[in-house]
């Protein structure tokens, strides 16, 4: 793709709310019950059925309209969305369309290392629709109503994101948000948090938006990327080779990573929209907003904006340890228990640690290594009892010891819980029987820097000859000799006193 053109994409979010009931049902939402088993007479539309609003689905929308800033709609209408699926009972979807319950908002982000702020369009208030099963069945398809009647808000962003990172970094961090505030829990596998991503191409410096074809169905942030980026190379070949992008719904095939054509591209007319007769207006009292602002969580922005002021860490490091919830509340309790520097703690959580996390694939939420344990560890760096290198190898021993007891999937969702029962005592042990204790005798230590000075007269004749890496090299022959255990700083002083 040539650098003359500007990919531009807008995201439509399918959060599925946390609820344990349907938007309009008393049916169960768990996740995992054998197929027709969680339908009820409202979901699969028997005649003289009447749907009625779920309450804590309306609570969560207006949760996420204010963490957003948007404005809540104090009345909002339910609308019927015409279209004929065999997986849709009712043959509409019960959503919103002209009067939502959010209207507006803003999402923060960072790419690299710049904030960018998308503009939200809307959310609105929706039930899903069954599931078409094609793999099991022979010439056939099976439908499971499960999922019908899931209650789910969708948050439509303006096209302010300019090619695939950017729409990476707001799908994460929107899915970061929802699952702070405690709407929905994330689980993209079971399909809770799923991305339509609304892709065009322009010729750089043009005003008018080029023809957008829709990516349905994304369910990983790595296949988003990767389709986008596709997709925005497809469509700059058709423009180049002098044909059109028509405007239409594409899936992503990830083991071909390309893109396909599932069907031309519906219009809002095409839905035929119109208020459901047997809905009432959806109608808010101000005491329902206020109840549920009282409610809200420290949000993200706020919480990074008090760890720079009150922790004193750079914004970098602040959105790092606020990348979730979870990650937040480990950080602080890391601090309170540790008693150490906030950047160390930092440091350790966004380096060690996040890094044993990714290769193992686990969130930081059900971390293995509790912030007790881990405070345990920096505690004796900070009071020399380990160098930072031992550290690590007290910090890898410990991981490897430590086994994760499962714990209710909602304290995965509103933040970190300790769910490791390990005694932090752990850390003094492997320091003792690993023999990893720093030797901060001056004695000691000026023993075995007088020794390594005499064997290497010509790295001190170089240092004096104003070489700065014969002194490293020093260093380092001092370090092995007690095998990483010597206070660095020690060692340090100690070298440049004799050799000056």
């Amino acid at each position: 793709m040539t650098a003359s053109w500007e990919v531009v994409v807008g995201i439509e979010t399918h959060a599925q709310l946390q609820t344990k009931s349907k938007m309009f049902s008393g049916a169960s939402t768990a996740f995992g019950a054998p197929p027709n088993t969680q339908a009820s007479a409202v979901d699969i539309a028997l005649p003289g059925t009447l749907p009625v609003a779920n309450r804590a689905a309306v609570e969560h929308a207006i949760r996420f309209g204010l963490a957003v800033k948007g404005t809540i709609n104090r009345r909002s209408i339910f609308a019927r969305k015409n279209y004929f699926y065999p997986d849709l009972p009712k043959g509409y979807q019960i959503s919103q369309y002209e009067t939502p319950i959010v209207q507006g908002g803003e999402i923060r982000f960072l790419v690299g290392d710049q904030e960018k702020i998308v503009r939200l369009t809307r959310a609105h208030l929706e039930e899903d629709a069954g599931k078409s099963l094609h793999e099991d069945f022979h010439g056939m398809t099976g439908i499971d109503l499960n999922r019908a009647g899931t209650p789910l808000l969708e948050i439509v962003s303006e096209p302010e994101l300019r090619g695939a990172k950017e729409a990476v970094a707001y799908a994460r961090a929107l899915h970061a948000l929802v699952m702070w505030i405690g709407i929905c829990d994330g689980n993209m596998q079971e399909g809770s948090f799923r991305c339509d991503a609304n892709v065009s191409v322009r010729r750089i410096g043009d005003k008018k938006l080029g023809t957008r074809c829709e990516i349905k169905n994304l369910n990983s942030f790595r296949f988003m990327e990767r389709a986008i980026e596709f997709e925005a190379r497809r469509q700059v070949d058709l423009l180049e080779d002098g044909k059109s992008v028509v405007q239409e719904t594409r899936l992503y095939d990830p083991e071909r990573d390309e893109t396909r054509s599932m069907r031309t591209k519906e219009d809002a007319q095409d839905y035929r929209y119109f208020p459901d007769p047997d809905l009432l207006p959806l109608v808010l009292k101000e005491e329902d907003i206020d109840r549920t602002r009282s409610s809200l969580p420290e949000l993200p922005d706020a919480k990074r904006e008090r760890f720079t002021r009150e922790y004193r860490l750079p914004a970098y490091d602040a959105t790092l340890v606020t990348a979730s919830r979870a990650a937040a509340d480990y950080f602080e309790e890391l601090v309170r228990v540790s008693g150490a520097d906030p950047k160390i703690c930092a440091n350790w959580q966004a380096g060690e640690l996040a890094a044993e996390l990714n290769r193992r694939n686990i969130d930081i939420s059900t971390s293995p290594m509790s912030a007790e344990i881990l405070g345990s560890i920096i505690k004796r760096i900070v009071d020399g009892t380990l160098s930072g290198n031992t550290a690590k190898q007290v910090f890898g021993e410990v991981f490897g010891n430590v086994t994760v007891v499962p714990g209710p999937a909602e304290l995965r969702v509103t933040g970190y819980a300790p769910t490791v029962r390990v005694d932090p005592k752990i850390v003094d042990d492997v320091i003792e029987k690993k023999g990893l204790r720093q030797i901060s005798d001056s004695g000691e230590i000026e023993k075995l820097v007088d020794e390594v000075l005499a064997a290497n007269a010509k790295q001190v004749q170089d240092y004096r000859a104003g070489k700065e890496k014969a002194f490293n090299s020093l260093v380092g022959q001092v370090m092995k000799a007690t095998r990483g255990k010597a206070n660095p700083a020690q060692v340090n002083e100690l070298l440049k006193k004799k050799l000056s």
